[in-house]
Formats: C-alpha cells, structure tokens, sequence
C-alpha cells in the first residue's frame, strides 16, 4: 500500500538580516518538490523583480475583488498598496501533495495560523544582534536611523519567536538550510501527516477475519 499523504503549509519568518531570503532560494534550488506561495501586490515591481517569482503585481481593482471573494488567507496594507497570500495555489498544492513555502512576517503569519490548520511554522534568527547588526549596516543602502529601526522592529519580531514551531539560527548558510530541509523531510513521518495511511490500514483490516487466518485476536 502506498502512502498518500497531503502536502503541508510551512511559513518560514525572521527579522530583516536574519538571512531567510538566501535559505529560502537556496532550499528551493534544492527541493523541486516545493512549491512557493507567490504574494499578490499592488504596488508597481521594483528594479530586479521578475513578476510570478516572488510577487504577483495586480491591479488595486482586482485585489479587491479577490478580497470580496475570501481568496486570501491573510492580506494587509502598506503605504496604500495591497499585500496579500491567495488560498486557492496554496489549497491545490497541498491537495496534490506538494509541501509549499510561504515566507511572511510575524503580524501575517498570526492571521495564516488562524485561518489555516495543520500550518508549521519555522523561525529564523541571527546568532546575535551584534551579528545582525553588523549584516544590515554592510548592505550599505540604508541610513543609520534606517539600520536602527530595523533593530528595533526585529527585537520585536524575535519576542514572538515563541510562537513558532522551530527555531532556526543562522550562523552558518548551508547549515541553516541544511537544518530547515531535516524539519521538512522529519515532518513526513509525523502523526498529522501520516494519518490518513494510518485510518487507511485499519479502514482495510476490518475487512478481514483474523481469527480465520491465524491472527493474534483470538
């Protein structure tokens, strides 16, 4: 008997400079099983983004009809743009199988949770604000007040690490990744997801006289 388990929904968050961008593209080089969730935004692309690979840019008009039709799982505004994460890829993949990666922040990953079952969620950290520190003044694009706020909102953001299923800490790439990819493939053999195989052999062993053919019930 095969085992055909439903995929699972994995949101992946982490303050800005703890690295899940880079762990995010490099498992997806790696695992062609996973899908990502693409965002859909209002907002125009920005210089390098390549429409369908990270965002779906849309128009205001249909976002919000898509809003009036409950075809997101969670959505929120942003300096009067649209950001939000459509259900109905995320539902059809996980129907197939298929593991999707959903990367979004804390205040997000709240609403996917409450309006989502059977979500793992895995959480991101620098080794230290020191080193986090040092990551997001080494970009050199952003102003000192810049660099400052974003340390603010991320000790804000790792105060809410405790929400999550697993903590990942980024010292090392490979390893990070190395380590996220292990909490997906364990996570096959975990009672949710095994659990339609395990209703599966007993639904089939009522159909069977054990006592007729030797079983231990006697």
């Amino acid at each position: 008997m095969m085992v055909n388990n439903k995929g699972r929904l994995f949101i992946l968050s982490g303050p800005s400079g703890s690295g899940k961008d880079t762990i995010m593209r490099e498992l997806l080089s790696r695992r062609k099983d996973i899908c990502l969730s693409i965002s859909s935004i209002t907002r125009p692309p920005r210089q390098g983004e390549i429409p369908g690979e990270k965002y779906d840019f849309i128009s205001k008009e249909k976002f919000e009809t898509m809003l009036l039709n409950g075809e997101f799982l969670e959505y929120n505004t942003y300096l009067g743009n649209y950001y939000g994460t459509p259900k109905k890829p995320i539902e059809r993949w996980i129907s197939c199988g298929r593991n999707v990666l959903l990367e979004i922040d804390v205040n997000g990953a709240r609403k996917v949770r409450e309006a989502m079952s059977g979500v793992l969620s895995v959480f991101i950290m620098p080794p230290s604000m020191q080193v986090l520190k040092e990551r997001l003044t080494g970009r050199s694009t952003e102003s000192a007040e810049a660099v400052s706020s974003r340390l603010q909102a991320a000790i804000d953001e790792i105060g809410c690490a405790n929400e999550y299923d697993y903590i990942i800490v980024n010292d090392n790439i490979t390893e990070a990744v190395n380590n996220l990819e292990a909490i997906i493939n364990a996570d096959r053999f975990s009672y949710k997801s095994m659990e339609n195989f395990v209703k599966e052999v007993l639904e089939s062993a009522k159909s069977c006289d054990w006592k007729a053919v030797g079983g231990i019930r006697q």
